[in-house]
């Protein structure tokens, strides 16, 4: 998202500062990029000496370092955009809308094993209830669906690393056959970035939350014949345990269930008229998701990050398949 917000930020007429882990050279005078971990409080508090306008802050932080965090993000600037997700919500109710009940509302009961862990969807929702009880207005909560672009692809819960390569090597790629009906929402990272810049400044933005998607939804056996159209893919359905023990490693393997079973085996259909509403846009103006695919794929044969990509998921695929 951060590398199509940046452009859009200084067509606006910002002046954009970056961190990043990464050094990056700018050749525009409104873009500077600083390196440097904004996880770490002695390089945050460097950061927050300058006040800007608005903060979007991309991290992910533990509860407790949020707590420590947040309140120095609402002093440091007039607007602090804080990055959520889709995945705060449960499976209560459809179109999904900025008020349906989230996990953190709703799971506690239903299945304490879950609640006590650091999931991703537990930790966005912790924060922004640490953002609604601080007495701020001052706060803007963005929780983008699936959002794609080069750097980052998408299949269930499949990183493109994990099936882009096997791809173009003509391997085929496992994939939980449970979710091949459901219903998924993938949002091109351009649409997103120009959803969250026109919530910049924007009085409307300020103390509320919005989902940034499009309403555009396929099943995800529709979004995997896309792949198959644009890049050849050939997937073999298998049951979810069966996935999950072979895609992930045994240490990470109830976050990658956590994230099938309360999140992309949820039909995640939306309804994005409150931030279409708050920021002008049209739903005729977001990009197709067929289309978006095929923008973001056209280097394919180039991107040494698909060209040679490989990982631990790659060996434990060929090892499955090879026993079939």
């Amino acid at each position: 998202m951060g590398v199509y917000l940046v452009p859009e930020l200084i067509k606006m007429g910002y002046s954009v500062d970056v961190y990043s882990l990464e050094e990056v050279k700018s050749e525009n005078d409104k873009l500077k990029y600083f390196v440097g971990n904004a996880v770490d409080m002695t390089v945050l508090k460097e950061i927050l000496k300058t006040k800007y306008t608005a903060i979007v802050d991309f991290m992910i932080y533990t509860e407790a370092q949020f707590k420590e965090r947040y309140e120095l993000f609402l002093s440091a600037t007039k607007q602090y955009v804080y990055l959520s997700s889709y995945r705060v919500y449960a499976n209560e109710e459809l179109p999904i809308k900025e008020t349906s009940p989230r996990l953190f509302d709703v799971m506690e009961e239903r299945d304490k094993d879950f609640f006590a862990t650091p999931d991703y969807s537990l930790l966005k929702a912790k924060g922004e209830e640490l953002l609604k009880n601080s007495g701020s207005k001052n706060w803007t909560i963005i929780r983008p669906a699936v959002t794609y672009s080069k750097r980052r692809l998408q299949l269930m819960t499949l990183e493109g690393v994990q099936f882009i390569p096997r791809t173009l090597k003509g391997k085929k790629v496992i994939v939980p056959k449970e979710a091949l009906s459901v219903q998924g929402t993938m949002s091109w990272a351009g649409d997103v970035a120009k959803m969250i810049a026109l919530l910049i400044e924007n009085e409307k933005a300020l103390g509320e939350s919005f989902t940034v998607s499009t309403s555009e939804h396929h099943s995800w056996g529709e979004i995997a014949d896309y792949y198959k159209e644009l890049i050849g893919l050939e997937i073999v359905p298998v049951d979810t345990e069966i996935f999950l023990q072979v895609i992930s490693a045994e240490q990470w393997r109830n976050a990658c269930r956590y994230q099938l079973i309360y999140d992309r085996l949820f039909d995640r259909v939306i309804d994005n008229r409150k931030i279409l509403e708050v920021t002008g846009l049209k739903q005729e103006d977001l990009m197709p998701l067929y289309e978006g695919l095929k923008l973001e794929l056209s280097d394919i044969n180039t991107n040494t990050n698909w060209i040679n990509g490989s990982t631990a998921t790659d060996e434990r695929m060929d090892n499955y398949l090879n026993n079939l």
